[in-house]
């Protein structure tokens, strides 16, 4: 019979070790691309070759005489630790539930509450539109009076009383109005300026998850070398119960680690993404609410110009009884384009509102289709 060879409890543990990591090609094939693509990266895999050669070298000269000395033993617990710093806190940012943001919940809240007051002014709109159009009916009235009364011989009592009546009334636009147009158009300047500030914060942590990528690179190649080093550990110390608990440890397959630190990414990035697709649509919804309110400034200018003009013709009549007929003519013609801008704002004013229920409705619907809400 033949000599039969065999190898010692701790040879196969070690050997078991080594050979159990489960790298695949791929994954190496991975990390060497991203080494020639990332000078940072290239730099790191130059430093951890030569921490790892230098660990195992002086594991090797305590291998000589079957012990390890402290040295060896703080410089293998050294390298381990500086491999990892980077690692801890790739990974303690990346388990944060960034869903659960204070600063965006703030913002959303703060959105919804403005939205409401601008529908509020809205309202305070169409309750002055409707002042405006009770003036407008006044006019006609007063139109009306005058045709009959034209015909007659007894003046223009009933025009003119009409005409009082519209000039009493005055101004639908009141100093209130224009004090809650001016709160509310400067909340919405200072949402989207927060809105701003916000979106470029998050697109900063969209370019830090390229650099974070990078570090998962890194977490792979410190993960090999560090399993590489705590096997010649094991072996060097010729302890068998270590050896054989280190060759199951090595036996789980590092490869899920990268994956698993992936997904991590992957769940930031869409969380991050999330967060500025909410920002995105308050954005958008800010600036369309603020352009509404430019166009309905504009409009209530016009109409104020036309009420003046209007109450101005009115005064004339009723302080000079014999122009009555040349004020007539003049609020005749006005009173086309008031109508005119009547209408228009109260479409402009229903399009605002229309326009911030919109918004409300597309942000909730973000919200709550969000992957991680």
């Amino acid at each position: 019979m033949g000599s039969h060879v065999s190898k010692s409890p701790t040879e196969t543990s070690s050997a078991n070790a080594i050979n159990n990591l489960h790298y695949t090609t791929d994954q190496l094939s991975s990390y060497e691309a991203a080494c020639k693509l990332d000078a940072d990266l290239q730099t790191f895999d130059t430093t951890l070759q030569a921490r790892t050669n230098n660990v195992i070298n002086a594991l090797a000269a305590g291998v000589e005489v079957r012990a390890l000395s402290f040295d060896s033993l703080k410089e293998v617990t050294e390298c381990l630790l500086e491999m990892n710093q980077e690692v801890v806190k790739v990974i303690l940012d990346c388990k944060k539930d960034i869903w659960k943001n204070q600063e965006l919940f703030e913002l959303v809240e703060e959105y919804f509450e403005n939205s409401l007051k601008t529908l509020d002014f809205c309202s305070a709109l169409e309750k002055c539109l409707k002042s405006a159009r009770d003036r407008q009916l006044l006019v006609h009235i007063a139109l009306q009076h005058f045709e009959e009364e034209e015909k007659g011989e007894f003046g223009y009592f009933k025009t003119l009383e009409e005409l009082r009546s519209f000039k009493n009334l005055g101004d639908p636009f009141t100093d209130d109005f224009f004090q809650i147009f001016q709160s509310v158009y400067k909340q919405q300047m200072l949402m989207l300026e927060k809105l701003h500030s916000k979106k470029n914060k998050l697109d900063k942590k969209l370019k830090c998850i390229h650099a974070w990528r990078k570090v998962s690179s890194i977490i792979f190649a410190a993960t090999f070398a560090a399993v590489l080093i705590c096997s010649v550990v094991a072996a060097a110390m010729a302890a068998p119960p270590v050896a054989a608990a280190l060759a199951a440890a090595t036996s789980v397959p590092l490869g899920s680690m990268g994956r698993w630190i992936d997904s991590l990414l992957k769940n930031y990035e869409n969380a991050v993404k999330g967060q500025k697709e909410v920002i995105n649509c308050m954005s958008v919804g800010t600036y369309i609410t603020i352009k509404d309110l430019d166009n309905i400034r504009v409009l209530v200018d016009k109409l104020e110009i036309e009420i003046e003009s209007l109450l101005t013709s009115a005064d004339f009549a009723c302080i000079n009884e014999k122009g009555v007929r040349f004020a007539v003519d003049e609020i005749k013609k006005k009173l086309v384009v008031f109508m005119k801008n009547v209408e228009e704002l109260g479409a402009q004013a229903d399009n605002c509102s229309r326009d911030i229920r919109r918004a409300r409705t597309v942000i909730l619907q973000r919200i709550i289709k969000h992957p991680n809400s």
